[in-house]
């Protein structure tokens, strides 16, 4: 799937500011991206305690019925120190090879993390779907970087993340009354789909069933080879 990506990462802070400016004008923030995927892939890595060694896991659930099609989950060590702003390039490595193992091809990659809402506006999910020419979206837990304002209290309610005047994502209400979760453009989507295709992932939990099931399936991996 990711094929000719795969290549040495980068050593150093310079190095891989420069890969973020080259990649960077690739990604397409227009989109609109599949309205009605048929499969969609969720991301997610857990770090052990000593925050270096990791399991990255994709699962591809169908679309329709949010069923589990597909798995694949591969354990190593992160490949680049903890930078703010570089936070991909630790889990990159670890997450291509879990996307090559698939055997089900996803229509849409949802990453546990952030696209456009970054502090150089190339966060994970623009990084992966740049890679992989996938179309992707990033759900962060919290917010990365943007001023908001509260949604309202109904499921589907949302604000604004602005960076400054710039919107670089929304704060989506998924459940009513629980936390929203911040929701950017990857790469190949609009910002209405991606937030339209997470809240058909979110049915019934705060966080899309993508990362839920991704979240579940690398902590049991890292407990399992510890």
């Amino acid at each position: 799937m990711t094929g000719p990506h795969h290549r040495p990462g980068p050593r150093t802070v310079a190095e891989a500011e420069a890969v973020q400016d080259r990649l960077r004008p690739l990604v397409d923030l227009v989109g609109p991206g599949p309205t009605a995927p048929r499969t969609v892939a969720g991301l997610d890595v857990a770090y052990a305690e000593d925050g270096d060694r990791l399991a990255a896991a994709v699962t591809v659930l169908d679309a329709a019925t949010l069923a589990v099609l597909d798995t694949a989950v591969t354990t190593g060590r992160a490949a680049f120190d903890y930078v703010p702003g570089l936070f991909a390039f630790r889990e990159l490595p670890a997450l291509l090879t879990a996307l090559d193992r698939l055997t089900v091809e996803p229509d849409l990659l949802v990453c546990d993390g952030h696209g456009l809402a970054h502090p150089r506006r190339f966060g994970l999910a623009c990084h992966l779907g740049v890679l992989t020419g996938r179309p992707a979206v990033g759900v962060g837990k919290t917010r990365l970087i943007g001023d908001w304002t509260e949604p309202g209290h109904r499921r589907g309610s949302w604000t604004p993340l602005l960076d400054g005047t710039e919107p670089i994502g929304r704060v989506l209400r998924t459940q009513d009354g629980v936390k929203p979760v911040f929701v950017s453009v990857g790469h190949r989507m609009d910002l209405d789909n991606a937030c339209a295709q997470v809240l058909k992932l979110a049915p019934r939990y705060r966080l899309p069933e993508t990362t839920r099931t991704a979240d579940r399936l690398c902590r049991t991996e890292l407990l399992r080879s510890a």
